[in-house]
């Protein structure tokens, strides 16, 4: 029989986890290739992917209620699909969330020292993959502290901006420089910061009383993560204007600069710092469930299906997540890791609307499979093949795989 692990977690610590986990990479990572494809309508790039996100949260906390496991849309796919439908949704979970965590190793090195962004990445996934190797427990009080910090730093922006003198309504609107396909494109990037409500969902085996905890925890993280976005997005255009945020390593400083407050702008760099660290924890421990979930149906190697008598977490899928990332952060680039990410977790998402609707939902899960559909082929094209080669990739194994177990 597999090794279980421990219900440690009540609502407030589900919910503080999903909002660690979502908190950063949209703010500070995702608003300046927003402002670049869709100019100042990034906002409705924004609205845009919030509803798809509120359509993705409410079929997986349905699922979620319904099959209380670790793993996620991997779960949900097994269970209402089809071991395919199953593989395809962890595979694209774990090969995305690969490049996310990435990506948020190098948002934090470059934050702290530009010059120096590969090896402080290396270094925050290598502390980080330890916090998680000693506890969920743990994770949980990190997480409360990352998120304390974070919407200081948010709400530091959102003075700075208001008080600075240099903000103008005029930058909000009339909307310049927004097609139709720019602003679907701006809903891909800002989707991947609604992402991390999945995390609650994968940590279904460690939650107390999943069946209530889950739905209302992610309802929860979703709504307070939406409504600080779309402040933060007001205050960034205002107070700098869509060309600015577009140029920009680092939008919500140059809000910040612009006005006679930027003797605060160290507050968000600091803010950024930590919120890319929150993230990254968050996804570190929510990817080495998916991989426990699928190493215990043997759809990856049954060696990560291992369960730490002390710590109760998955240490070799933990590990090994930590060693992927490290690899990634030494060759990737950041905007291809952002691309490549919303395009595959926009797949896992995808199969688990599809098994939502085989639970009699109708139009929430139809909206949220064909918003996904969309937001990932109107991302840049060289994300889209990447993307598809790696899930045509995983697929191929998978098959081979069976074909050895059947032989």
């Amino acid at each position: 029989m597999a090794a279980k692990l421990e219900r440690r977690l009540g609502a407030v610590d589900a919910v503080v986890i999903g909002l660690g986990a979502m908190m950063g990479a949209g703010v500070f990572a995702a608003f300046g290739p927003a402002a670049h494809a869709a100019g100042n309508g990034l906002l409705f790039g924004l609205a845009i992917a919030g509803i798809v996100a509120y359509c993705n949260a409410t079929s997986s906390a349905r699922l979620a209620a319904l099959y209380p496991e670790s793993g996620g849309a991997y779960v949900y796919g097994r269970r209402r699909l089809g071991p395919f439908w199953g593989h395809l949704a962890g595979w694209g979970f774990v090969v995305g969330k690969v490049a996310s965590c990435a990506a948020m190793a190098m948002t934090f090195g470059s934050y702290v020292a530009p010059s120096h962004e590969r090896l402080l990445a290396i270094a925050a996934v290598c502390s980080l993959t330890t916090v998680n190797y000693f506890g969920v427990r743990k994770t949980a009080l990190a997480t409360y502290a990352i998120v304390a910090v974070v919407l200081l730093a948010l709400a530091t922006v959102l003075v700075a901006v208001a008080f600075g003198e240099a903000a103008s309504s005029s930058r909000l609107w009339p909307v310049v420089g927004a097609s139709p396909s720019g602003i679907f494109r701006a809903a891909g990037y800002c989707f991947f910061a609604f992402a991390g409500y999945a995390r609650i969902a994968t940590l279904g085996e460690e939650v107390r009383d999943p069946e209530r905890t889950i739905p209302r925890a992610i309802s929860i993280a979703l709504s307070i993560a939406f409504c600080v976005y779309l402040f933060v997005g007001i205050a960034a255009l205002a107070g700098a204007g869509a060309s600015e945020l577009a140029n920009a390593s680092a939008p919500l400083m140059v809000a910040v600069e612009k006005g006679k407050l930027a003797f605060l702008a160290p507050v968000v760099r600091v803010g950024a710092a930590v919120a890319s660290a929150g993230v990254l924890l968050s996804l570190i421990a929510g990817l080495s469930r998916t991989i426990l979930a699928m190493a215990r149906n043997d759809d990856l190697p049954t060696f990560f299906a291992a369960v730490h008598p002390r710590h109760h977490v998955p240490h070799r899928a933990e590990l090994a997540v930590g060693a992927l990332v490290v690899m990634v952060v030494a060759l990737a680039d950041l905007r291809q890791a952002i691309g490549f990410s919303s395009f595959t977790v926009l797949t896992y998402y995808a199969v688990a609307n599809a098994a939502a609707w085989t639970l009699g939902m109708r139009w929430v899960p139809a909206v949220g499979f064909l918003g996904c559909v969309v937001l990932a082929f109107t991302l840049p094209l060289d994300a889209v093949v990447a993307g598809a080669s790696v899930l045509a990739t995983g697929a191929l194994l998978r098959s081979m795989r069976s074909h050895r177990r059947r032989r």
